[in-house]
């Protein structure tokens, strides 16, 4: 069941890659949105949400009224520590780019699913405003358990997975060393015959 899912949403990409490709190549302004979440777990035991967004008009004209929309962060959920969910720019150029951060503390304890953020921007040459979204994120675990590591475990794993490799090379190594290094007797022997 993933592989066919996996295979539609790659198609859909390749499709809409195509698509993009071709618009953006005409005299308007084409939005690529990056969305970006990393989770930090603090002392206290809270776990802060970092999600940054990255904005790049990658067309050939400029955007204005440029506004981005998170909605995904629901008060009951989230507290907002630091920036807003939603911003306002009066314009993007063609080729540039547009960040924006914001800083959350989670309430909730589980999986988070969130979506698409909404970044919506004025054409000149159009009434209508255009909309653009972000990628969506990866399922999150907030507050999640973390095992602890068990340091013996871990040296077993690698041990396990490159056991061999070490082998094979060291024995590689001793033999060059071997081959390259001259024996004892043969040193012994060219010092005696350099006496006589």
């Amino acid at each position: 069941m993933a592989i066919p899912l996996a295979k539609l949403l790659i198609s859909a990409v390749a499709v809409l890659m195509l698509v993009s490709a071709s618009l953006a190549t005409s005299e308007m302004p084409f939005m690529v949105v990056h969305k970006k979440v990393t989770l930090n777990r603090l002392k206290s035991g809270a776990e802060r949400v970092l999600v940054s967004f990255d904005i790049y008009n990658q067309g050939s004209a400029t955007a204005y009224d440029v506004t981005l929309t998170d909605n995904t962060w629901i008060k009951k959920t989230f507290d907002v520590v630091n920036g807003n969910k939603s911003r306002t720019w009066e314009r993007l150029d063609a080729g540039g780019i547009l960040t924006h951060s914001i800083e959350l503390e989670s309430k909730v304890k589980g999986p988070f699913y969130g979506a698409p953020a909404l970044v919506t921007f004025r054409i000149p040459t159009k009434t209508v405003l255009q909309d653009a979204y972000s990628n969506p994120i990866l399922p999150l675990n907030i507050l999640a358990d973390i095992p602890p590591t068990d340091l013996l475990a871990v040296a077993k794993r690698v041990l396990a997975k490159y056991g061999s490799l070490v082998s094979v090379i060291s024995m590689v190594v001793l033999f060059v060393y071997l081959i390259a290094t001259p024996s004892k007797p043969n040193a012994a022997k060219a010092g005696s015959k350099k006496k006589r």
